[in-house]
């Protein structure tokens, strides 16, 4: 089992030097609002993926008037003792150390320690653009697969190439159609890679969403979700060409697995239009509790699982479904934060399980 037993956090956030010890699998974290509730999972969930799932850069996760962070978690995995440090010093510049020896690349990192996160803003994930779906898809199957990772991120670098030469040819009139073509062809090959990972696996996620969902909602509701991509009409070349003349127009590529979605109905209708409150954050456990189930599967252990400030987000019935999966099926460790402790005991105490409330004041 994967499971992280200590960490050390110095200047990350609202912490200013701060040491936790996980003693149980299941653990509560509980606390007023402000006090560093999600702070703290963000901290371990930092550990796991080099970047703060809340801020979008590492500055931003430095304690005010602090010039870096520190963050030092012990984990376990397989019985097997792993010490990972984080050293933001500012200025851009991060380490990263497994048992003292540095990371080449960070991305080396990323599916060493799985996670999951479910967060209050997740629900954009249902209700938001296509970009939030992708990043969902993105996120999984580069914990699963370190190529998809490194295809992406080429794939990425090209299409800014690209974009940026769009812009140039509007800026000064003229077009070289050379340099185009070669920045198509570099654009294909990572392109294809991504589409058919892409493709593969929502083919594996779907009908475990649908399975999820039935479980949490405790109804038989009908969802449905598809896959969408242009490429699933046509070859990436072919559908590069017939968005060209748009490109040059809108002067940024128009065409290719960067538009990629993921479409989700209720009963036939639109999810997103449709759904009620409780309907979304039911779907959206479900997409997450899939993700679990789907890196667990490929990593033959459980992720660490971080569920921050659920208790507001469903009702009793639903919210019973969702603890007894995450707290009794599932072998893995979970982090669950609340404001109320009593209600985080209350819920475990019910599970009958072993478990840790780890207050915060």
């Amino acid at each position: 089992m994967l499971q992280i037993n200590k960490i050390v956090i110095t200047q990350y956030k609202n912490y200013d030097f701060s040491s936790f010890d996980f003693k149980e699998r299941v653990i509560g974290i509980c606390g007023l609002n402000g006090k560093g509730k999600t702070n703290l999972l963000d901290a371990v969930y930092y550990c796991c993926f080099t970047k703060s799932y809340f801020s979008k850069t590492d500055g931003l996760s430095v304690q005010f008037d602090k010039d870096g962070f520190r963050l030092e978690g012990l984990f376990e995995n397989k019985n097997e003792p792993q010490r990972l440090v984080c050293i933001h010093r500012g200025a851009g510049k991060k380490e990263l150390l497994l048992n003292d020896a540095p990371y080449e690349k960070m991305s080396h990192h990323i599916g060493k320690f799985p996670a999951v996160m479910v967060a209050p803003d997740d629900i954009e994930l249902i209700t938001g653009g296509s970009e939030e779906r992708r990043r969902f898809v993105d996120t999984v199957i580069s914990q699963m697969d370190a190529e998809y990772l490194s295809q992406l991120i080429q794939y990425n670098k090209v299409l800014q190439q690209r974009n940026s030469l769009l812009k140039r040819f509007a800026e000064q009139g003229k077009t070289d159609w050379p340099l185009l073509e070669v920045l198509d062809e570099q654009l294909v090959s990572p392109g294809n890679f991504i589409f058919e990972r892409r493709k593969n696996f929502t083919a594996a996620m779907i009908p475990l969403v649908q399975q999820f969902y039935t479980q949490i909602a405790g109804n038989d509701e009908m969802v449905s979700l598809q896959y969408e991509s242009q490429l699933n009409a046509g070859s990436f070349e072919s559908v590069l060409n017939d968005y060209r003349q748009k490109d040059f127009i809108l002067q940024r590529t128009n065409g290719g697995i960067h538009k990629d979605d993921i479409s989700m109905q209720l009963n036939g209708q639109s999810f997103k239009n449709t759904a009620s409150q409780g309907q979304r954050k039911s779907l959206l456990f479900a997409l997450k509790l899939a993700e679990f189930e789907l890196l667990k599967k490929n990593k033959g252990f459980a992720p660490l699982l971080f569920l921050d400030d659920v208790f507001e987000k469903l009702d009793d019935n639903r919210m019973q479904h969702l603890l007894h999966w995450v707290c009794n099926e599932n072998t893995g460790q979970v982090f669950i934060t609340d404001t109320h402790r009593e209600r985080l005991e209350d819920a475990f105490r019910s599970l009958v399980v072993n478990y840790q409330v780890i207050e915060l004041k």
